[in-house]
């Protein structure tokens, strides 16, 4: 936009003294000359050269012609299409927070299905509160959720905000109104969670590595990404007794975990760590959890092979990994764990300056005695499987209960 600058040019015009400079017009991608009267050339009214000069600058001011954000907004200028786009790519190679490939996809399925169809051609100058309140009236009469059309607007407001000058200066810059954007409030958010009684029946009511994988997330409450990307002889110790956080699974490909605060080391209680040993039973090299070929479990299949049908046929609500998570992070709690241990185990941040101070990495014994004296929060009880999965169909359902 610097090049855009003008000071105007300061002439004679018969009994005036006037500024010509070029100014933009709203859908017109050429400028017109535009002429300004600034004073009398004689008389009573007659300015100095320095007055005339401060005058013509507050007219060229006036007319906006060397504001970046009217010259943008006068001009078709780019689509909120092409900006998204733009958007997106510039995630990706970000090096100070390049996006991860889920949330990539997440945004790009966000894009193309709601955000694109309502608001990709029009011009990125005209996504405003009132743009932002029609779309959410739409989401809202297509029965989304409340944390979903919240995550929805966030995005184009990320998008929006993306758009600079080549100073780095945002060309856009918007003041969001929740109140008249109508934004709605999350409120009685579905986030399930397993009780000891659940957990203890969904792993005695499964086999081989599923029931070691579903009594590790209870009782470690790592993301199903990080367990499934643990690696013999890499992210576990020779005695099984703690887990070394240092990637992910998502999609079958091995990526960073979530955000820096998720690489950590998770100690196990020894009922846990003996239930890991005996699946790994010799093994020195490979996912601890693998398919028939040695790659990654896919977590789809898991949940619609295994996980599911278990809570269908014990009358327990649909449910994903996270439930197994929000259950280790209770009983956390209720054993009195240290709010800065708990953070570390979990993988969250810290959200102050004392909790930044603790530094538990090294801090193996204390953690492991706290581990030991908290074990499971459920009880481990003897492999006796009551459901017959259906597995041959690409969709699973439980097919029979058998009697223990």
């Amino acid at each position: 936009m610097s090049r855009r600058f003008q000071t105007g040019s300061i002439e004679k015009s018969g009994k005036w003294m006037v500024v010509r400079f070029w100014k933009d017009v709203a859908g017109q991608e050429n400028r017109i000359h535009a002429c300004e009267r600034i004073c009398p050339v004689s008389g009573p009214d007659r300015l100095n050269n320095t007055e005339i000069q401060r005058k013509a600058h507050e007219i060229i001011t006036a007319a906006g012609v060397n504001d970046p954000q009217q010259f943008i907004e006068t001009t078709v200028g780019v689509t909120f299409r092409e900006q998204a786009k733009e958007f997106l790519r510039q995630k990706t190679m970000s090096k100070r927070r390049p996006i991860k490939p889920a949330t990539l996809c997440s945004w790009q399925n966000c894009v193309d299905k709601w955000l694109n169809p309502n608001l990709g051609d029009s011009p990125l100058s005209n996504v405003n509160n009132a743009t932002m309140k029609g779309l959410v009236a739409k989401m809202h009469a297509a029965g989304l959720s409340a944390k979903t059309i919240i995550n929805y607007t966030g995005l184009v407001k990320l998008i929006v905000a993306s758009a600079k000058s080549e100073e780095g200066e945002p060309l856009f810059p918007r003041k969001w109104d929740s109140e008249f954007i109508d934004l709605p409030i999350v409120r009685n958010q579905r986030q399930p969670k397993f009780t000891a009684e659940t957990m203890s029946a969904i792993v005695q009511n499964t086999t081989g590595q599923y029931r070691v994988l579903y009594a590790l997330l209870g009782g470690s409450g790592l993301r199903i990404g990080e367990a499934l990307g643990l690696e013999i002889g890499k992210h576990i110790s020779n005695s099984g007794s703690a887990l070394h956080i240092r990637q992910s699974v998502w999609e079958g490909m091995t990526q960073k975990p979530k955000t820096p605060s998720a690489v950590r080391d998770v100690d196990l209680c020894p009922d846990l760590a003996a239930i890991v040993n005996a699946h790994i039973a010799g093994r020195t090299s490979g996912f601890l959890f693998r398919n028939a070929v040695g790659k990654p479990l896919a977590k789809s299949n898991v949940l619609r092979r295994d996980l599911h049908p278990i809570l269908a046929a014990l009358n327990v609500p649909k449910a994903g990994f996270h439930s197994f998570r929000r259950f280790r992070a209770t009983h956390l709690v209720k054993s009195l764990v240290s709010e800065s241990l708990k953070k570390f185990w979990m993988g969250h941040a810290a959200t102050n300056q004392t909790e930044e101070y603790v530094k538990l990495f090294d801090e193996s014994d204390y953690r492991k005695e706290v581990a030991d004296r908290i074990g499971l929060g459920f009880e481990v009880l003897p492999e006796t499987p009551s459901i017959v999965r259906n597995v041959r169909r690409k969709s699973v359902q439980v097919k029979e209960k058998i009697a223990a």
